[in-house]
């Protein structure tokens, strides 16, 4: 992103220069999936696609900011916050969740923009919330802590805006460190920072193909896990392992669809603690391995790809340059990642948005990204 760009752009709108620029990145998640809400464990990382705010504080308690991509204004007053609609509830929300939990806030002027595809489920929706709570701890003078401030910015976007999300988006957008990926403990919020592998290049891979039904069917999976932690008699699937789940299995009968539910969360989970191992060790094969079979995993058990995720994944795995490939998000649409020898990438990217065209009769959107720093501040 051009910083000089965006001062201009405050320059136009505030007539000065602003203070501060802040920025928070989008997630895509490398393996971990529909774990979160069952305690268990995932692997985000941060993408080199962020939102940007630069910003100045001011005197009263009034916050303006300018949206450079949707070329709107909005504007309201800390001390009145007052439920709306659109682009401004996620940082009206951070403001409310923050001033619930004692901080006092200041008011400022801000324009902002991003790169992160609306709707891919790379999660803009996350960025934008940590750039809010980035720029009120900016104009505060609050202490930036990464966890506190996901914490605050998941409960604006599950009580304020009302979308029922868990806490990785978030934690990814807040806490990521440059080159590695965030192992997430979605129970205790422990948090370790996971090397990627050097040789290889994370590609995501847009399906154009956006989520129907997600709602129903992510409230349904959701009632089915709980159902199969009640039967395993625990608090959580995260607390059942592979072992337990054969023996209980194989003696007492357990209804098949839920069955299937459980065993994805149940290996996910293991492979997700793996996957952190084998990142440890450099083994980019095993790697790749753990993606296919958790794309696989989310196919047969879960039931949560569509046919559009499943050539994706297909034409992916049929280039020699590819480790591996699986859906990612909550399914039904979106993007799938893959993982990519680094020096083969665009011969990978040309070869895939080739056949997947061929297969779907779509075009796909390819990202070639970089694990990024999480949410961050510069003063100008």
């Amino acid at each position: 992103m051009d910083t000089q760009s965006l001062s201009r752009s405050f320059l136009t709108y505030f007539n000065s220069k602003p203070q501060f620029i802040v920025r928070a990145p989008g997630r895509v998640n490398l393996i971990g999936e529909h774990t979160d809400y069952n305690d268990g464990f995932v692997l985000p990382m941060a993408i080199d696609r962020a939102v940007w705010m630069a910003l100045s504080p001011r005197v009263d308690s009034l916050v303006r900011v300018r949206s450079l991509d949707l070329k709107a204004d909005s504007a309201f007053e800390l001390n009145s916050l007052v439920r709306g609609e659109g682009w401004a509830e996620y940082i009206k929300g951070v403001a409310f969740e923050l001033q619930q939990a004692g901080h006092t806030l200041h008011g400022f002027d801000a324009v902002m923009t991003g790169d992160v595809p609306r709707g891919a489920g790379l999660s803009s929706s996350a960025a934008v919330e940590l750039t809010a709570a980035r720029a009120f701890a900016a104009v505060s003078n609050l202490e930036w802590n990464a966890t506190q401030m996901a914490i605050l910015a998941q409960k604006a976007e599950n009580d304020w805006v009302g979308v029922k999300c868990g806490i990785m988006d978030q934690m990814a957008s807040s806490a990521s460190r440059e080159g590695f990926a965030l192992f997430l403990d979605c129970r205790s919020l422990e948090i370790q920072h996971a090397p990627l592998p050097e040789n290889a290049s994370i590609v995501i891979l847009d399906t154009s193909t956006r989520r129907g039904l997600v709602d129903s069917a992510y409230n349904q999976r959701r009632s089915q896990c709980e159902s199969a932690a009640r039967w395993f008699g625990v608090k959580a699937l995260r607390d059942v392992s592979i072992e337990e789940f054969k023996r209980k299995t194989k003696t007492e009968k357990l209804d098949e669809i839920i069955l299937k539910r459980a065993r994805h969360i149940v290996t996910e989970n293991a492979r997700v603690l793996e996957a952190v191992q084998v990142m440890k060790s450099g083994n980019i094969k095993r790697l790749g391995e753990l993606f296919n079979s958790s794309h696989a995993s989310l196919r047969d058990d879960f039931e949560v790809t569509n046919e559009a995720l499943n050539i994706m994944v297909e034409c992916a795995n049929e280039q020699q340059s590819c480790f591996g490939a699986r859906m990612t998000g909550a399914g039904f649409g979106g993007c799938a990642v893959a993982l990519v020898d680094k020096n083969r990438v665009q011969e990978f990217v040309n070869a895939v948005s080739a056949a997947y065209r061929q297969r779907s009769g779509l075009e796909a959107s390819v990202y070639i990204c970089k694990a990024s720093e999480g949410a961050n501040v510069t003063q100008h």
